[in-house]
């Protein structure tokens, strides 16, 4: 049930994306009088062709059969269609290459001007709805659980984050510690050890070791809690040994499991085996048997609100904006440093370059609408990053030989967009099944 849902919201999120991107070319070509023969959400190339299709002026509107994307086929202009039947006949005045080059530029960038603003929009309407939630570092009274790539570097669970080099730790956020650590390349990290304060000084090459051995988790750090259980899932060991909501879970196999970060850990190294575990209900202690699943789980789901203290920042609708904006230019700011880091050999390529699969696990197994919109949001700005890499095939690579016609005057010749868009193709098509092959190598293989 997990993976469809995973599956769906993903889906969602894509096609959701691709249909604004792809209205972002179609409106004003119509608003120029560009004719638009095609509207297509997903790909309909041979053999399979289109789901779906319907003709409504003049326009053939559809769905295709491969889901790496959408399109509009504009009359008179070379892309990934490789149509370039009409090019061999004058120019008429319903086609692309007929219309001035500024009306052109429009037509190329609406695309990513709608997934940027998208990104705004999303990020505002969010913190208008919910606010912005934030876990005081200060109050945690039992520190922070933190993954295994920080317990090798010297940190110890418990510990409480002080300082990322001179700059304050004040809330938990995994992504405030990554920026600094990779982006920023701080080295020197102030904790709360025991009621002391110490300093681990990490090593000069953190960046690799992070994003290597913790490529795309969220959960590097998180507020360390005890291990009440909130809900059960249906059939699993926890419901069929008796364990209920509200219950304690604090030992397995005799081992003490004060905190919820100290049961997982135990609990993988025993996976598939038959386990005692110790809960507390009440003022009464049980020792319920039960099998593990082959994945090390007991299917029951740990309460967290309530046992660490949250503040909520509430925005009205008119300061939500300007809040909206700049998280969506920071986050757009920081994936630019991450590529820069990236091509300089700071960042491992293989560990966090991914294709479909990588993207689709980032929404989740559960259906939780806040964490869906702030994916979406995400993935509409790194679409319109992507898309203005001045990469032929690509907006970004229109745009760059449309500048040169406006700046030079002198316009590029149909034969040479058609050939440099049938490289730029062939380019991201090679990317395409380098990213995606990665995907399936460290899903299935590795």
């Amino acid at each position: 049930m997990g993976t469809l849902i995973n599956i769906a919201q993903f889906i969602m999120g894509l096609s959701l994306l691709i249909i604004l991107h792809e209205l972002g070319h179609f409106l004003p070509a119509k608003w120029f009088k560009t004719r638009v023969e095609k509207f297509y959400l997903f790909f309909d190339f041979a053999p399979f062709n289109s789901l779906f299709k319907i003709t409504r002026g003049g326009t053939e509107y559809g769905i295709g059969w491969l889901p790496l994307g959408g399109y509009v086929k504009i009359a008179g202009m070379v892309d990934e269609s490789m149509d370039t039947e009409s090019l061999k006949n004058e120019p008429q005045p319903w086609e692309f290459r007929s219309k001035p080059a500024w009306q052109r530029l429009i037509i190329m960038l609406g695309g990513v001007t709608v997934n940027f603003l998208l990104g705004i929009f999303i990020f505002s309407m969010m913190l208008w709805q919910y606010g912005e939630v934030r876990i005081p570092t200060a109050s945690l009274q039992n520190g922070l659980a933190l993954d295994s790539v920080l317990i090798n570097q010297g940190f110890q669970q418990g510990d409480n984050i002080v300082r990322l080099g001179d700059k304050p730790f004040t809330y938990v956020d995994p992504g405030a510690f990554m920026q600094a650590v990779i982006l920023d390349n701080t080295q020197e990290i102030t904790i709360l050890r025991n009621g002391q304060q110490q300093t681990i000084q990490l090593p000069a090459n953190i960046s690799q070791i992070l994003t290597q051995q913790n490529p795309g988790k969220s959960a590097l750090m998180l507020p360390r809690y005890p291990f009440f259980v909130n809900g059960l899932a249906a059939g699993n060991p926890a419901e069929k040994a008796g364990i209920q909501k509200g219950d304690r879970i604090i030992s397995i196999d005799g081992q003490p499991t004060q905190f919820f970060d100290e049961f997982g850990p135990l609990a993988r190294k025993k996976k598939g085996q038959a386990v005692t575990i110790g809960v507390l209900r009440g003022q009464d202690i049980l020792a319920l048997p039960l099998t593990l699943t082959e994945d090390g789980l007991i299917g029951a789901r740990p309460q967290a609100e309530g046992l660490f203290p949250i503040e909520r920042s509430k925005y009205s609708l008119l300061a939500a904006f300007p809040a909206g904006y700049h998280m969506a230019t920071d986050f757009l700011g920081n994936q630019l440093r991450a590529f820069g880091q990236m091509f300089r050999g700071k960042i491992g390529v293989k560990e966090n370059l991914g294709g479909l699969i990588s993207i689709g696990k980032l929404y989740g197994s559960e259906w939780d609408w806040e964490k869906f919109w702030t994916m979406t949001a995400n993935l509409s700005l790194i679409l319109a990053f992507m898309n203005l890499l001045p990469i032929p095939a690509l907006d970004g690579g229109y745009v760059v030989f449309l500048l040169w016609e406006v700046i030079t005057r002198r316009r590029v010749s149909d034969k040479f967009m058609e050939r440099a868009v049938t490289l730029g193709f062939f380019l991201l098509l090679g990317l395409m099944i380098f990213a995606n092959g990665l995907d399936i190598w460290k899903t299935f293989i590795k």
